[in-house]
């Protein structure tokens, strides 16, 4: 049997270089991932930063099947920030080209494994050909059960926050709720992310290249997420270090506040 195998048939294991012994590895039923380092990949082997950038996309195709093996239920990836769009041209027109190829080449796999594809994001601010891809990709997912692949897509946490309560300003002076009603429930679920219900909260976020920060990432729902900061850099990201942030998740004690039992 395969370690990957192992891993995610919960059979006892032992970590090699490891002093601690599982009986069985915590999967996150949401995990969110900041894919960081494609620009950096490509530099260090003198490429272009878009060839970092194509090189990340089957990382996530890596990545997903692997998260869907191990029976994640959400898996939410940072494709592309309401700040990228500051970035060179040409680095954006195919950052904005890379949906269409991506679900062209990968959505029999994601219907084969069952895996729905979800965004969250402005994605009718995206160029034509990229929205199209996108809701194409939702349409023939749509009646998959299996894992949610959910692309946070010209997405930015800030604006996101600021539009939940502007949402939640306009029930009340439209006289559809009181200022009494509104709690964290009723702001959940005016966040892009209300219609993942109970899961809607990232367990584990994983951070690729180094950087420690969220920019910008899911920053009210991270409020109990775990975070796991790896030096690898995106396209680098292979089963092994998929593992590793497993086997850390594991061994964290998640108190939501209170005091271990």
């Amino acid at each position: 049997m395969s370690l990957l195998a192992k891993v995610f048939s919960h059979k006892k294991k032992h970590l090699v270089g490891h002093h601690l012994v599982l009986n069985e590895l915590k999967i996150p039923k949401h995990l969110a991932i900041i894919m960081d380092g494609n620009g950096r990949w490509a530099k260090k082997r003198h490429m272009p930063r878009v060839a970092g950038h194509k090189e990340g996309m089957e990382t996530v195709k890596t990545v997903t099947k692997l998260a869907s093996s191990a029976g994640v239920s959400v898996l939410t990836l940072y494709a592309f920030s309401t700040e990228n769009w500051s970035r060179p041209k040409d680095e954006v027109s195919f950052l904005m080209k890379l949906p269409v190829t991506f679900f062209d080449t990968f959505v029999p796999e994601l219907i084969e494994q069952n895996v729905r594809v979800e965004t969250i994001g402005d994605i009718d601010a995206l160029p034509e050909a990229t929205k199209k891809a996108v809701y194409d990709a939702k349409e023939q997912t749509s009646q998959n059960t299996g894992m949610v692949l959910n692309f946070a897509l010209n997405y930015g946490g800030q604006k996101e926050i600021v539009d939940a309560a502007a949402a939640l300003a306009k029930k009340v002076q439209d006289g559809e709720m009181a200022v009494e009603d509104i709690n964290p429930s009723a702001f959940a679920a005016e966040l892009t992310t209300g219609f993942l219900g109970d899961l809607a909260d990232p367990d584990l976020i994983i951070r690729t290249s180094g950087e420690e920060r969220l920019s910008n990432f899911l920053p009210y729902q991270a409020a109990y997420s775990e975070f796991y900061f790896t030096p690898v850099l995106w396209p680098d990201f292979d089963q092994e270090q998929f593992e590793l942030a497993l086997e850390s998740f594991t061994k964290r004690d998640r108190r939501f506040g209170k005091v271990s039992s």
